[in-house]
C-alpha cells in the first residue's frame, strides 16, 4: 500500500540547482517524520535530511547544510528537496524514506538519480 515515487533528478553543471520531489501515498503522510537519503556511486547509503511531520523542524548533514532544504506539502502528500550550488560529489541515487515508529527507514522510494558534472 505505501507508495513513495521520487522525481526532479537530472544531469546539471557545478552550482546548478534543481528540485527533488516524492509523492506519497498509502499512508497517513502529515502523520510521519520523512528523510531524503543518498547513495553515491560505490559507496554506501549517506543520510542527507529529515523533516518532522508537520514541517517545521529539519535537520541536515554537514556536507550539505546551506546549500539543501527540505521542505513538504501534507495537502498533497508531498516531500521536496531544494538543491543549490551543487558540486560533483552530490553525485548519487537519491531517495525519499518514510521514518517509522521505530525511528527505522521503512519504505523507501525507487529513488531518483542526480548527476553533477560539467
Amino acid at each position: 500500500q505505501v507508495q513513495l515515487v521520487e522525481s526532479g533528478g537530472g544531469l546539471v553543471q557545478p552550482g546548478g540547482s534543481l528540485r527533488l520531489s516524492c509523492a506519497a501515498s498509502g499512508f497517513s503522510f502529515s502523520g510521519y517524520y520523512m528523510s531524503w537519503v543518498r547513495q553515491a556511486p560505490g559507496k554506501g547509503f549517506e543520510w542527507v535530511s529529515d523533516i518532522n511531520d508537520g514541517g517545521g523542524s529539519t535537520y541536515y548533514a554537514d556536507s550539505v547544510k546551506g546549500r539543501f532544504t527540505i521542505s513538504r506539502d501534507n495537502v498533497k502528500n508531498t516531500l521536496y528537496l531544494q538543491m543549490n550550488s551543487l558540486k560533483p560529489e552530490d553525485t548519487a541515487l537519491y531517495y525519499c524514506t518514510r521514518r517509522g515508529s521505530t525511528w527505522a527507514f521503512d519504505y523507501w522510494g525507487q529513488g531518483t538519480q542526480v548527476t553533477v558534472s560539467s
